[in-house]
């Protein structure tokens, strides 16, 4: 009787179908951190970190949107866009990590080409790549900041 049952029991969770992986998309709600809102779901970008950067205010626009630089640029790029994301993984704090896209445009890639974002170590090759033209270039949180334009020598 018990292997009867073990053996449906194993059945059953042999021929259970893995979940898919959830495809989100909706407006998305940039927070302080980085991360997004999207469709009520926390929304961590996957193979990237956003590091804290310093708090800004852009005054010429309103209401008057405030939070850290690279949350502004993220935000700016997103500008009311939908946004299409796919999960990779759910952390233990509930949020989710995925790769996320405005239009046809990475948002990780996009953070990381524009100096926003560190590559985690388990992301792809060319994230780390990315990373590290944009901190030779001195750009994001490698020194120059974006919204100002080059002087002319």
């Amino acid at each position: 009787m018990r292997k009867i049952a073990f053996a449906l029991l194993a059945g059953a969770v042999i021929g259970t179908p893995a979940p898919a992986a959830a495809d989100i998309s909706s407006f998305a709600f940039v927070q302080d951190d980085g991360s997004l809102v999207v469709d009520g779901r926390l929304i961590r970008l996957y193979g990237i970190y956003i590091p804290p950067t310093e708090r800004t205010c852009y005054t010429f626009i309103r209401p008057t949107p405030c939070g850290t630089r690279a949350a502004l640029a993220l935000d700016f790029k997103i500008s009311g866009d939908f946004v299409h994301c796919m999960e990779r993984a759910v952390n233990a704090d509930g949020s989710i990590t995925a790769s996320c896209k405005t239009g046809d445009e990475d948002l990780s890639e996009w953070m990381l080409q524009r100096g926003w974002a560190l590559a985690l170590p388990d992301a792809p090759f060319h994230y780390t790549a990315m990373e590290r033209i944009a901190r030779a270039k001195g750009i994001g949180v490698w020194g120059i900041p974006l919204d100002v334009p080059a002087r002319p020598h």
